[in-house]
């Protein structure tokens, strides 16, 4: 399962930096920053949906200046690195939620109810706290660093995670074994762990937009 959730984590975050290329290169071909909408089709929805998100104040994919190189090595390192270690914690809370809130075949629904709401109550702020900590801390940042990124980052993740994971976990706890529902929601995942590998870079930005030119990050 760790190494499961590591290689699944991997693809998530290779997903997002092949979106990011995607719009990188799009934008080199026009410095303006205007995208013509007979070239790049993808590049031009993808730009349109990050305009458009709901979520966050800031853009999920900045603009071309600010990006990270065309495929970071060391970040994906860190995605699966993070998805290894998260594994036997993610594990064991399944375990508890299966010996707290036993599914029969008599009671089901409210038993499989009650993870749900366990699991986005206590787990999900937990594990949306602990992602942008440990990746800000991977990447270098201190205190000051961690706090931008928890006031910047953390309330509209919190609400996309919302939008997305009850009605995965309904049917991840409804329907799974307890052995199947880790890489279960790691494969639905992919598409999460992209937004938030998207989610952090753009914090990245933003942090660096806050920093004068020769000033130094304190930690």
């Amino acid at each position: 399962m760790m190494v499961s959730n590591s290689i699944l984590g991997g693809i998530a975050d290779t997903v997002a930096q092949t979106i990011t290329a995607i719009r990188q290169r799009a934008l080199r071909k026009h410095p303006n920053g205007r995208l013509d909408p007979r070239e790049d089709a993808l590049a031009i929805e993808i730009h349109e949906l990050d305009r458009k998100n709901p979520f966050s104040k800031h853009e999920l994919i900045p603009e071309s200046k600010l990006l990270p190189p065309p495929f970071d090595f060391e970040r994906l390192t860190r995605f699966m690195a993070y998805g290894f270690f998260m594994a036997p914690i993610q594990f064991r809370w399944f375990k508890f939620l299966e010996r707290s809130f036993p599914i029969t075949k008599s009671s089901a629904f409210l038993p499989a109810m009650k993870r749900v709401a366990f699991d986005q109550l206590i787990f999900a702020p937990f594990g949306v706290a602990c992602f942008f900590t440990v990746m800000t801390i991977a990447e270098g940042g201190g205190r000051r660093a961690v706090y931008h990124k928890m006031r910047d980052m953390y309330v509209p993740t919190l609400k996309a995670n919302y939008m997305i994971w009850p009605a995965v976990q309904v049917i991840n706890f409804r329907l799974m074994p307890v052995q199947f529902q880790l890489p279960f929601v790691s494969t639905v995942g992919i598409a999460w762990t992209a937004y938030l590998s998207l989610t952090n870079a753009a914090g990245d930005v933003q942090e660096s937009r806050l920093l004068q030119p020769g000033e130094i990050r304190l930690p």
